[in-house]
């Protein structure tokens, strides 16, 4: 970190702080990999950064390391200021994946309101009523996740991870599984909620033009072993509409992300 740098760290108050990360797996046959290799991160309270990379770069190994999945193998990781661990352990970490993972034999209603259960909570009906309507299932409260669009399989997985007020919201490719109208239907849906809640938030995608519209800040990573490549801050205020992805200041930047991610650029 530059002298720089760690004068900003000093004022700031970080959420997260991943300071020189090494993950490595050993596969069958004892063959060693390296998927990330001395990775610094920091991410400010109330910041919705987005982090970009080519597939197997070690984008949903930090978001795991953030959870408290897996564990560095050299290098520390800080959320709150203290280990993931704790904050797993306390709840107060909200994930939302590809795959929904809704239960299929409880109600919407239920499928909210099973964190509670978990963390052995009574539940707050008003806060599970509220957050349905926040993410747009008025009226499907009683339905099945097999009675759903994937879309709203996936707003109800979203109002899930935020039920219990986390201090962090990660995810991973939320989206990636739902086709292109309704992504772009669902950023502009995750924009708003972002902005009503201003929760800590860290989103895994492989699609530039999604990073660009949700967040703050993006972070480019580079091929494995996975290294910060490039942290460029949006300047699109807030709300953005879809019109934005047609002007010519989102698509400058959107290529600009999109060659830091091209092999030869990273030659």
């Amino acid at each position: 970190m530059t002298n720089a740098e760690s004068a900003l760290s000093a004022q700031r108050s970080w959420a997260i702080e991943v300071e020189g990360v090494e993950k490595s797996f050993e596969l069958d046959g004892g063959r060693r990999v390296v998927a990330l290799d001395g990775l610094d991160l920091r991410i400010a309270k109330g910041e919705f950064v987005a982090l970009i990379g080519p597939s197997g770069c070690g984008k949903s190994t930090i978001l795991r390391l953030v959870t408290a999945l897996e564990e560095p193998t050299a290098g520390r990781v800080s959320v709150e200021g203290t280990a993931p661990r704790a904050l797993s352990r306390a709840h107060r970490l909200g994930v939302a994946f590809q795959d929904h993972a809704l239960l299929p034999w409880l109600t919407v209603r239920a499928n909210v309101a099973l964190p509670y259960k978990v963390a052995g909570r009574p539940v707050d009906r008003e806060r599970v009523s509220s957050l349905l309507k926040l993410v747009g299932l008025v009226g499907f409260e009683d339905a099945r996740p097999s009675q759903l669009s994937g879309g709203m399989r996936q707003r109800a997985s979203i109002a899930r991870a935020l039920v219990l007020k986390p201090d962090l919201l990660l995810l991973d490719e939320p989206f990636g599984a739902l086709d292109a109208v309704t992504r772009r239907h669902m950023n502009v849906e995750l924009q708003r909620i972002w902005s009503e809640q201003r929760i800590t938030t860290l989103l895994v995608t492989h699609s530039v033009d999604e990073a660009v519209f949700l967040a703050d800040r993006v972070v480019a990573m580079s091929g494995r072993p996975g290294k910060i490549v490039k942290s460029v801050e949006v300047p699109f205020g807030r709300p953005r509409r879809t019109e934005l992805q047609r002007t010519p200041e989102f698509h400058r930047l959107a290529d600009e992300l999109t060659v830091t991610l091209e092999p030869e650029s990273r030659a």
